[in-house]
């Protein structure tokens, strides 16, 4: 029997990834479930080449034009994460990907924590926001949480599925500083989006991109570490490494120190996501002995990169603070994408806004249940709409 695969946002770069991955594999995998926002001609190509019997669409017209489209498939097409337990019935998924982005993605991996056998995220906004909930379902449905952030799935690999975080020291999650890191700060201001958007190494979406600009790519990278290995965050420390090869090291308290290396390509934490200890082989690229003669690890520049400060605040357990943070950074971004704000202004109003003292007493609030967190997106979305920015 065909084991069933779930992809959440398979049209984006983690959702296309994952697809490439499976393609040789049909024979063992049913692609049970695809979804996307908008993207209604990739996913429907999508779904005749896989075979795929049930699409999520989550954009109102999208949905509309694509039940015009395929009327004459055998294709179901539904237009809300809600319609997960209908679709799926209690069927058992071996492997779920969470590869949407925003926090509108904690509803379907908190659902599909009930049916899962490995529930593989690429998604931060949910781990960062809902964790404590995440983590709740994970025990309670026996459900094996994988994470496809290179670094993350970096340190669950070099903790060999060991999720005892006593034996940890130290983590170093490394940093390429984006197209930045030797631009000097007092120029921040000339920064335009088409040069922001220019990754030296990463293939991503733009928000994600400007994120990496910012370094608050790494502040989320840093909370989410915490939550998912129930780290402290003073155990966690960030290294700028411009070649993004190697991904993260672990000191251990015994005297060994383990590192993470491999090509700057998402299709390798995924592949070994699916395939976890099967003795699968992919295409393999020979060892590059010239990066690691010159790893160029280094501190972060504080001056330069001043939003990784807001870790040294942040609430020992996950609070609705980080709701807020999301919330403002993501506000922020979509401003600087629209020419609204310049780069420093966006830096300057993300540290300015998050420390204002309506969004400062929601570190002391553990978020109850999703809605409550949306509850909470909604007001610091009407509070920062009606700062005029």
């Amino acid at each position: 029997m065909k084991k069933k695969i779930v992809i959440l946002g398979s049209t984006g770069s983690i959702g296309q990834n994952t697809l490439k991955i499976l393609k040789p594999y049909k024979k063992d995998f049913e692609v049970y479930l695809l979804s996307t926002n908008k993207n209604l001609k990739k996913i429907i190509k999508q779904a005749k080449e896989f075979k795929v019997k049930n699409l999520i669409i989550n954009n109102f017209k999208k949905y509309l034009e694509a039940k015009s489209k395929l009327k004459k498939e055998n294709i179901k097409i539904y237009n809300n994460f809600d319609d997960i337990d209908k679709i799926i019935n209690k069927k058992k998924i071996y492997y779920s990907m969470i590869a949407t982005s925003g926090l509108d993605g904690l509803n379907p991996t908190l659902k599909l924590t009930k049916y899962s056998k490995y529930l593989a995220v690429g998604n931060k906004e949910s781990i960062i926001c809902g964790w404590n909930l995440i983590n709740n379902n994970l025990i309670k449905f026996k459900c094996n949480f994988i994470p496809v952030d290179s670094e993350h799935f970096s340190i669950f690999s070099l903790l060999n599925n060991n999720k005892e975080n006593k034996i940890i020291e130290k983590v170093f999650i490394t940093a390429s500083g984006g197209p930045f890191i030797n631009f000097p700060k007092k120029n921040f201001d000339m920064i335009k989006p088409k040069h922001a958007l220019k990754h030296p190494n990463w293939k991503m979406g733009k928000k994600i991109t400007i994120d990496s600009a910012t370094l608050m790519n790494k502040v989320f990278e840093v909370i989410e570490a915490k939550n998912i290995f129930n780290l402290n965050y003073d155990q966690i420390n960030i290294l700028t490494h411009p070649k993004s090869y190697l991904h993260a090291i672990i000191q251990f308290k015994n005297g060994l120190s383990k590192m993470l290396i491999h090509e700057p390509d998402m299709k390798i934490p995924i592949y070994n996501s699916i395939f976890n200890s099967e003795e699968k082989k992919i295409k393999l690229t020979q060892l590059n002995i010239e990066i690691l003669n010159d790893l160029n690890l280094k501190k972060v520049d504080i001056k330069k990169f001043p939003l990784v400060k807001i870790l040294n605040k942040m609430p020992k357990y996950t609070s609705l603070f980080e709701t807020a943070l999301i919330t403002i950074n993501d506000f922020l971004v979509y401003r600087f994408l629209e020419n609204k704000i310049n780069f420093k202004s966006l830096i300057n109003l993300i540290i300015k806004i998050s420390n204002m003292k309506e969004f400062q007493n929601l570190k002391k609030i553990k978020p109850r249940n999703i809605d409550h967190i949306y509850r909470v997106r909604d007001y610091v979305s009407l509070k920062i709409n009606n700062l005029g920015i």
